[in-house]
């Protein structure tokens, strides 16, 4: 076939045009994400009964909830989290397991349970965690002006606007799937009684709602006959505004009047429990849910184009997008192909440089692209998306890509024959291939969400090789003989020739010199065994590598009870020392309104602040600088800072602290609040610089009614809870729809202090008022603000977000003080956290290298049909790991997946070279020609492919050891693994191989496989 296509250049180039047009419409319809669509093994529980405190939600709702949903199958940890008002239960499930039949079989359980539930108690919202979790970005809706007293009263007027136009124009983009939001400011009717003339009439503001609910009511579906007609009756008696309130008609002791007359009727801003501030003004910000189908950039850009349309349609408000996914997403993927074509172009200077002329790297520039082309047809086919980790497999194919095309241009010029030259490469090339890609099947031994997402990454190395090796065997061969036709210029042989003496003059007298001190030499072999041993405690180990951010997310807990308005003063003036620092920020303070779980779940006395700095660096500066703040102006505050969330975050939880210690009790239970008090402050007097935060408590007002008292004046405890409801303003007795939104009726009188409230009165059916102090006792009592359990039973954590490894080791040798060691209230504690994490992952990693050594051994005693010359080979493995260790120990750097697996994907690559030195020893071996010549004679033939498929790999991975983005920084650790492993890997394929095979064969003349066996490489 290649001796007719090498005539007919037209027809192939024609194919490859329709190829290339192909791959280039296939390119447009490949979805673009950030990471891979792959199943979360996660499922959350959400309850919520407003009112209820932290003590009833634990023991009414989550423990027993928490029971029923730890029989579910497949259930690796459970874990739940009660606060006031709500409680969420976590189910962490074996990863590989079908999150759709266990969606329903928790849904099913839910059902099952929630007859032993509290009966006001809504159906939990039971949410599925996946990748559109987290919002492609937000945008804050600012209204434009000075801040002034009428703030709230603009606020609700924005709110109505955002919620029934902006919204829902938004939501019409076919790239989103919803949106949703916080920071609106609702409104209330709030009826407030004048109580004198109710006692004047001889009524209460009981006679108030009742007449409130008895004019309020909507006809069911009457209908009427009138002759061959039929007609639906419509009575419209319900309640709508502000104004049908006031006009209600009460009929009390024979006298007619309106309701107007003896209340007033006042339509005003509700009061906020959570609020929203976009660089220190008042907003309402947007989260914008991504449909799962659609591409990045083209939601970007719908988007962008409406947000134009609203500053025209609405110029009073300022539209911010901050928290920018698709930002994210954008720069990762130019800076990656940027790197890619970087590297291409390096690679070809480097045929340049070695072959001479023009026409040698003008075939490589043609076989890159077309490789990629190939690549991205088949990723359409497959259904594999553009993503960070399937661009990382790209970037390994590019210098292997070009690594076949070498092979086969410098073979066909030392055989002078196009088609026997291509024929003689193409087995040890489709050989080379196999074993390169052999290395990705022990990935499958990976446990959780790494293991299936760099599925994505094989894929994309071995398509991108068999792509560059059709490319390779049929299009180079077709393009090399007709722009070789008329020979080589001597200008450009010339400059080859010089390259290559230059190479083999710097070659000759190293390979010289191994060969003279070869016990030197081979006592290196021992050193790096040992140097692997001695490296490995001292390099630090995580699951993933470090990623540099300019923006967080930062929460903080007062630890006492302050109202929403207070929390936002302090968090401003927190802000206010640090505003130079910050580009953009959004606050949120108290209970948010958000539906899907993708912000935390805050209390009124907290708060989630999201800064975005200038640079990494300026953010290192200000957390510092809040953190000390805090210190020094509220001490019993916790801080707590996050990585912004991005879908990153998500597939591998970067959020869990380094080390978390869980308190319980020896017999079971949660210490009480001195006692963990206690432990906190041993920790953090022990280990200043741990960062162990106070323990987070709230402190409650307790009324406890005098039931004597109460039954001497014929009060009944419901006359006294909705006294205490009118007072504090929570009487509500009706909610009327108005659009997208509930309006509440609240009967009452103004919101009182806590200290008024007590000094009131309340109305006996007597008619005597008797003072509220009298009928109830108040006390205050502090609590867990949050009441924390898992599989284990309840415990309270203390957390360490960022600690060495050291101190880890030294926390969990020590943890708990002399106090609480023994006695009836002993306590034991238990640790989690991303430190064993990391180190059962580098386990793991570490079984998989092993694994992935073997498999190569295996293949390459079958393609040697010898069980020793894949053993010297595979030497080259021990020294490339041991110098990398070292370069990651010397440069600060961590064991992590990224690193690990460019350990794997390395044993793959840089056996090439040995594999194509040894096959060339072989052949000569058998020829004839004595050992120490053959040896020598081999490195001079093979010294030239090795180098230059050494280089144009490196220099094609070594734009990625810029760490700009998270694409960059996330290939940083695999780059630089394989850039250090290819270059030691080239000097022991140049010289310590041919020393050992010289040893082994020089003092143990062990035959070779006879001539009709298979040669492997050529």
């Amino acid at each position: 076939m290649l001796n007719n296509l090498i005539h007919r250049p037209i027809a192939v180039s024609m194919v490859l045009i329709s190829v290339v047009a192909v791959g280039i419409l296939a390119f447009t319809h490949i979805p673009v994400s950030l990471m891979p669509e792959i199943d979360i093994p996660l499922i959350t529980v959400q309850m919520s009964s407003p009112g209820a405190s932290v003590s009833e939600i634990e023991q009414q709702m989550v423990t027993p909830m928490r029971q029923r949903l730890a029989q579910v199958a497949g259930l690796k940890e459970i874990e739940s989290l009660s606060r006031m008002d709500a409680g969420t239960i976590t189910l962490t499930f074996e990863p590989g397991t079908d999150m759709d039949l266990l969606f329903i079989d928790v849904n099913e359980k839910i059902d099952r349970a929630m007859g032993s539930m509290p009966e006001d108690m809504a159906r939990p919202k039971v949410i599925k965690a996946s990748a559109m979790d987290i919002p492609a970005f937000y945008i804050d809706v600012v209204p434009r002006g000075e801040a002034s007293a009428n703030d709230d009263l603009l606020m609700a007027q924005t709110s109505t606007l955002v919620r029934n136009v902006i919204i829902k124009r938004i939501e019409q983009l076919p790239q989103v799937a919803m949106v949703d939001f916080s920071g609106t400011v609702g409104t209330e009717i709030h009826v407030i009684p004048d109580m004198d003339k109710l006692a004047s009439l001889g009524m209460t503001t009981a006679n108030v709602e009742s007449a409130i609910r008895d004019n309020n009511f909507v006809l069911g579906a009457l209908s009427v006959a009138d002759g061959i007609y039929r007609y639906s009756i419509h009575f419209d008696a319900q309640i709508l505004c502000r104004e049908d309130i006031e006009g209600i008609w009460i009929r009390h002791q024979g006298r007619m009047f309106q309701l107007g007359d003896v209340c007033q009727v006042v339509e005003q801003p509700a009061v906020r429990n959570g609020i929203v501030r976009s660089n220190g003004r008042d907003a309402v910000t947007l989260a914008i849910i991504k449909q799962n189908d659609a591409r990045m950039d083209e939601l970007q850009q719908s988007t962008t184009r409406l947000l134009d349309e609203l500053h025209n349609d609405y110029p009073d408000l300022d539209f911010r997008m901050t928290r920018d996914q698709t930002e994210l997403l954008t720069y990762s993927m130019q800076n990656l192909e940027w790197n890619l074509l970087l590297g291409a172009v390096l690679a070809c200077v480097i045929l340049f440089v070695f072959n001479g002329g023009w026409r040698t790297p003008l075939l490589i520039i043609i076989s890159i692209p077309l490789s990629l082309i190939l690549t991205l047809l088949v990723f359409y086919v497959m259904g594999i998306s553009l993503n960070i980790i399937s661009l990382s497999g790209l970037i390994l194919g590019v210098g292997m890509i070009v690594d076949n095309a070498i092979i086969v241009i410098d073979n066909i010029r030392q055989r002078g024959d196009v088609i026997a030259g291509t024929r003689e490469v193409f087995m040890p090339m489709l050989s080379s291939v196999l074993t390169t890609c052999s290395v990705f099947i022990p990935l499958i031994f990976l446990s959780g969400t790494a293991g299936a997402l760099f599925y994505d990454q094989a894929m994309g190395v071995t398509v991108a090789l068999f792509a560059s090796l059709v490319v390779a065997a049929i299009v180079v061969p077709v393009y090399y003989f007709n722009l070789f036709k008329r020979g080589t210029s001597a200008d450009a042989t010339s400059r080859a020739n010089r390259a290559e003496m230059r190479l083999m003059s710097l070659y000759e007298p190293g390979m010289r010199w191994t060969l003279r001190h070869a016990r030197t030499c081979l006592l290196g072999l021992a050193a790096a065994v040992a140097l692997i041993a001695v490296l490995l405690p001292y390099i630090g180990k995580e699951r993933m590598p470090a990623i540099d951010h300019d923006d967080a997310l930062m929460t903080i807990d007062w630890n006492a009870g302050i109202s929403a308005e207070e929390n936002d003063r302090r968090v401003q003036e927190l802000l206010s020392c640090v505003d130079g620092s910050l580009a953009a920020t959004t606050t949120m303070v108290g209970a948010q309104e958000f539906m899907l779980s993708h912000t935390r779940d805050i209390t009124g006395s907290e708060a989630v602040v999201y800064m975005k700095a200038n640079d990494p660096d300026a953010l290192d500066s200000v957390k510092a600088a809040t953190t000390q703040w805090l210190a020094a102006h509220y001490p019993q505050a916790k801080v707590e800072f996050a990585i912004a969330g991005n879908i990153y975050d998500i597939i591998f939880q970067t959020g869990k602290p380094d080390l978390e210690v869980r308190l319980q009790r020896v017999e079971g239970g949660r210490p009480g609040i001195d006692e963990a008090s206690l432990c906190a402050d041993w920790l953090r007097d022990k280990f200043p610089d741990a960062g162990i935060q106070p323990i987070a408590t709230e402190e409650n007002l307790c009324l406890m009614a005098e039931p004597e008292r109460l039954a001497y004046y014929h009060v009944s405890y419901q006359q006294l809870f909705r006294r205490l409801k009118e007072l504090v303003g929570s009487s509500q007795v009706y909610e009327i729809s108005s659009g997208g939104q509930s309006i509440p009726v609240i009967v009452g009188q103004d919101r009182r202090e806590a200290s008024d409230v007590l000094r009131s009165t309340l109305t006996t059916g007597d008619g005597i008022e008797v003072p509220l102090s009298y009928l109830v006792a108040d006390a205050r009592r502090a609590s867990y603000k949050r009441l924390c359990a898992g599989s284990e039973g309840e415990y309270v954590p203390l957390r360490l977000e960022k600690a060495s490894d050291k101190t880890i080791e030294a926390i969990m040798a020590d943890a708990l003080p002399p106090s609480v060691r023994t006695g009836e209230q002993a306590l034991r504690c238990t640790f989690h956290g991303n430190y064993f994490e990391s180190r059962r992952m580098i386990g793991e990693l570490a079984t998989v290298l092993l694994v992935a050594v073997l498999l190569l051994y295996f293949i390459l005693a079958a393609q040697f049909e010898s069980l020793l010359q894949p053993a010297i080979i595979l030497v080259e493995v021990v020294i490339d790991v041991s110098v990398v260790m070292l370069v990651l120990w010397a440069l600060g750097e961590s064991l992590n997946i990224m690193s690990m697996i460019g350990m794997v994907v390395m044993s793959g690559i840089i056996i090439n070279d040995s594999i194509l030195k040894v096959d060339t020893i072989n052949r000569l071996y058998r020829a004839g020609v004595p050992l120490l010549k053959a040896v020598l004679l081999a490195g001079q033939r093979r010294l030239k492919p090795i180098v230059m498929t050494s280089a144009t790999t490196i220099l094609a991975l070594l734009p990625f050891l810029h760490r700009g983005d998270m694409g960059s920084a996330l290939q940083f650790p695999l780059s630089l693994t394989l850039i250090v492993g290819m270059v030691a890997g080239t000097l022991v394929s140049l010289y310590f191989v041919p020393l050992v095979y010289y040893v082994i064969y020089n003092r143990r003349p062990t035959p070779l496989p006879p001539p009709d066996l298979p040669e492997g490489r050529s």
